[in-house]
């Protein structure tokens, strides 16, 4: 089994937690339901280390995501830090680097 294979499937276990700590971190920015989505293939494991060193079951994982909406349109870039162990998952820290918010969609003018 691959490096990549193992984060992947890391991605996909904390995919549920990230989205829901996005949809916090982004409900004042959109006006609109919902909350941007990530894509598995949108996040990046960034740094992996081990709390207490060879063999300990404390980790402290960061990922780098692009999260996007529609059609896969990026809205921004955002760090998440979350500490792995035996007694908890928990997210350390969340970076929001860059909020991209743009027209989306353009207005359009009713013909009728």
């Amino acid at each position: 089994m691959s490096e990549l294979q193992l984060q992947d499937m890391l991605v996909l276990l904390l995919l549920p937690h990230m989205q829901e700590k996005l949809a916090e971190a982004y409900s004042d920015v959109f006006s609109v339901p919902g909350s941007p989505d990530i894509y598995p293939y949108f996040v990046d494991v960034k740094h992996t280390e081990r709390v207490n060193g060879f063999r300990g079951f404390d980790f402290l994982i960061t990922l780098d995501l692009h999260p996007t909406v529609g059609p896969h349109i990026p809205v921004g870039e955002d760090i998440f830090t979350y500490r792995i162990s035996p007694m908890e998952l928990s997210l350390r820290n969340l970076n929001i680097l860059k909020v991209q918010i743009r027209m989306i969609f353009p207005q359009t003018t009713n013909f009728s």
